[in-house]
């Protein structure tokens, strides 16, 4: 699964740790999201997408690679 969280952030002029302090989660679960390297659990996508306003399918998205 590919993920627009980095691009997002930058975007909307948030920190990683300020993103990670909105979704109760560690500055270093943000950064693993960023480099593509951990695959959040339903509830927590919802949390990032719910921060960016946007649905999850425009904040992640599934890769048929991944399958």
């Amino acid at each position: 699964m590919k993920n627009r969280v980095k691009e997002l952030r930058i975007e909307y002029g948030i920190t990683q740790q300020e993103l990670a302090d909105k979704v109760s989660v560690s500055s270093r679960t943000i950064i693993s999201l960023e480099k593509q390297k951990y695959n959040p659990s339903v509830l927590l996508a919802y949390k990032i997408a719910s921060v960016f306003n946007l649905p999850i399918e425009e904040t992640f998205v599934f890769d048929e690679d991944d399958k």
